[in-house]
């Protein structure tokens, strides 16, 4: 297939690679730009940190705690004006309560009761977008519960209490001191809005993640060309530290370097003197994964005028 210059621009964005190399990884891979993204990662071109795929869409994440639940939604707007608008944020912010009692689906939630009103949540919030003038999403929803301990929440760059940006819930089971252990699940709720673990453990990791990357290392070790037996060995070393770089509990702690998360909360439970574990955990950023359709401004102006 012909690889045109829309599609290097694409995957420049994607990776930070240089244009000729974008150029020679489509080629290579016939147009794929999922494959390319790991030719270029291969070759040790690509920024690995950087994300595939740009992030854009607007509105709030909104988190809601009761006794041993929290909850988390993403409402999503057209434009980042409506996320001040304070009938937008009462909306989130009731949205979000509502999916403490009727769980992380959104259909469930949709359907359930709004506060203060003989309506539902789903008619509710066509009600704020005839109002406001904009189309909204109830996007996705998750809840966490403990038996025994504390489920701790955490706003990042927050406009409101408990609305922002990015969204964290951490879960601690524990009979210990239900203050200490807020006071170390919201820490590690920190940690994770800044760190963004792919899992919570090794178990957890998405075999087919963990398998994509086992191939771009085993390409890298390959352009050393060193014997089978040493790339093999090379390999799982950097399978081991990718693990420690995207599992919560083998992370290094942002609060404090020298322990691993796990090490803290290992920590707290020798202070306490009962065990502590971390069981869960979940974050939300506002338009993950979301594609925003790029218009061209000036044509839009051009419209608008009648021309």
């Amino acid at each position: 297939m012909s690889i045109t210059a829309g599609m290097v621009k694409d995957l420049r964005e994607k990776t930070g690679a240089g244009m000729m190399d974008c150029k020679a990884a489509l080629t290579e891979t016939n147009g794929d730009m999922e494959a390319a993204i790991d030719w270029l990662r291969a070759k040790g071109l690509a920024k690995a940190a950087k994300k595939a795929g740009r992030v854009a869409a607007e509105g709030l994440v909104g988190v809601a705690s009761k006794g041993t639940t929290a909850a988390v939604i993403e409402l999503n707007s057209e434009t980042d004006f409506v996320a001040r608008n304070d009938g937008f944020q009462a909306l989130v912010r009731d949205v979000a309560s509502v999916a403490l009692s009727a769980g992380g689906d959104v259909e469930a939630i949709s359907a359930a009761g709004y506060p203060g009103s003989d309506k539902s949540v789903d008619a509710s919030i066509k009600d704020a977008i005839a109002t406001i003038g904009e189309n909204m999403t109830l996007r996705r929803a998750a809840v966490l519960s403990v038996n025994d301990g504390v489920v701790s929440t955490y706003v990042h760059s927050a406009i409101s209490d408990g609305l922002g940006k990015i969204g964290v819930l951490v879960a601690l089971e524990s009979a210990g001191d239900k203050d200490k252990l807020n006071a170390l699940g919201r820490q590690i709720a920190m940690h994770i809005a800044a760190t963004s673990p792919l899992s919570l453990n090794v178990d957890q990791l998405d075999p087919a993640v963990v398998e994509r990357e086992r191939a771009v290392f085993i390409e890298q070790a390959r352009e050393s060309g060193k014997p089978d037996n040493i790339i093999e060995k090379m390999v799982e070393g950097r399978i081991r530290k990718f693990y420690e770089e995207v599992t919560l509990v083998k992370q290094a702690f942002v609060i404090d370097p020298d322990k691993t998360v796990e090490q803290a909360v290992e920590a707290l439970g020798k202070e306490l003197g009962t065990a502590v574990t971390l069981s869960g955990f979940v974050r939300f950023a506002l338009g993950e994964g979301i594609e925003k359709e790029e218009t061209d401004f000036a044509a839009e102006v051009a419209a608008a005028a009648g021309h």
